[in-house]
């Protein structure tokens, strides 16, 4: 895979108005990678912010739309083919429902090509004040909509996990969750999702996301629980950027995040741990790769991903960062991966293990190679 195509791609996004494939449409609002749409690209399926035609030179035009085959399409760059993309077809498991009438895609979705994702709790105590919301948040819109529900029970997590599994080959899942105004922070309801979920498929993967409990004890009954992973989400990591785009997260400060990662990595191993850190918020380059360093150093494994506007919200119209900031910040992340033994294959579940919404599993390759 060209690192560098697939990181202007992700930092550009593709544009509207091509030609709009009858698979695999757009993702719009929630929780996850929003606004995106998922393209195979030599040999690894990647998740593409969606963007107005006038703002991206990257288009598709579709060479086969026949979904009896693998649905096929040239990506253009100002009108000049750059490569062939595969699109993935609609999964099998989201023409089901449940018992009592849920169509599983309600329930969970998949995310690149064989991860099942879902927000067990669709709401968090801070989306409704806007002077604690995070300001690129979107997890309310899916729920307004009616395209999800307010809270999964385990039993549909379970059962919904179960048919993907059956029916599309999925390969891992990943499990968050909305921040409620409890002191665990949702991992009471994730233990027990990643509880039935084991019950149910006992060999798929499963990672849990959730801000630090109260109780880093916790940590050992997700464990227990069935979770083979954990995501802790850092997002931002100078003061003043954090207070600025998300105001009540800042509540919580990086020394709890540290504090938390550490008891984190003592329950889950090293390399199992990870989190989101978003380019183009306000960071340093050098804020984020000393912050990425400090991470690897201990044993969590830092994915970084480019801030992608999502409509709706208030950095709607914040400019994502530039496909080339993102190429130096990858690669200066992934020389720091690699000086910790951290690796995105190494993990068992996770965000950093699917890689679908950056290009730096393809960036520690190069670090790899030239090591």
């Amino acid at each position: 895979m060209n690192s560098a195509l697939l990181a202007d791609l992700q930092a550009r996004g593709l544009a509207t108005g091509g030609d709009e494939p009858a698979a695999a449409p757009a993702r719009r609002g929630g929780a996850g990678p929003s606004d995106h749409r998922a393209l195979s690209l030599g040999g690894a399926t990647v998740m593409v912010p969606v963007r107005p035609s006038a703002a991206s030179p990257y288009r598709l035009r579709v060479v086969s739309d026949d979904l009896a085959a693998q649905p096929r399409a040239l990506l253009l760059r100002a009108g000049e083919p750059v490569a062939e993309v595969e699109l993935p077809r609609t999964p099998r498991f989201y023409a089901l429902s449940t018992a009592d009438g849920i169509p599983y895609p309600k329930i969970a979705l998949l995310h690149a090509r064989r991860v099942l994702a879902s927000t067990v709790i669709q709401s968090c105590v801070r989306y409704s004040d806007p002077t604690r919301a995070c300001q690129f948040c979107a997890i309310g819109t899916s729920l307004r909509e009616g395209r999800t529900l307010a809270r999964k029970t385990p039993a549909q997590l379970a059962e919904v996990a179960a048919a993907a599994v059956r029916l599309d080959g999925v390969e891992q899942l990943v499990l968050t969750t909305g921040t409620p105004a409890t002191a665990d922070r949702g991992a009471a309801h994730l233990a027990a999702c990643a509880a039935a979920v084991r019950a149910a498929v006992p060999a798929l993967p499963i990672q849990v996301q959730c801000e630090p409990p109260d109780d880093l004890g916790w940590f050992a009954r997700l464990r227990a629980a069935g979770a083979d992973t954990l995501g802790m989400h850092v997002e931002a990591v100078e003061p003043e950027v954090r207070a600025a785009v998300m105001p009540g997260k800042a509540e919580v400060p990086i020394a709890r995040y540290l504090e938390a990662f550490a008891a984190a990595v003592r329950v889950f191993g090293r390399g199992q741990v990870s989190t989101y850190l978003i380019a183009g918020l306000g960071d340093r380059h050098s804020s984020l790769v000393e912050m990425a360093a400090r991470l690897a150093a201990m044993g969590v494994y830092p994915f970084v991903v480019p801030f992608v506007p999502i409509a709706g919200t208030p950095m709607a119209e914040r400019a994502a960062p530039a496909g080339d900031v993102m190429h130096a910040l990858y690669a200066d992340v992934a020389r720091v991966i690699r000086a910790g033994g951290l690796s995105s294959g190494a993990m068992k579940a996770g965000c950093g293990k699917c890689g679908a919404c950056s290009a730096l599993s393809s960036y520690e390759s190069a670090a790899e190679a030239a090591s």
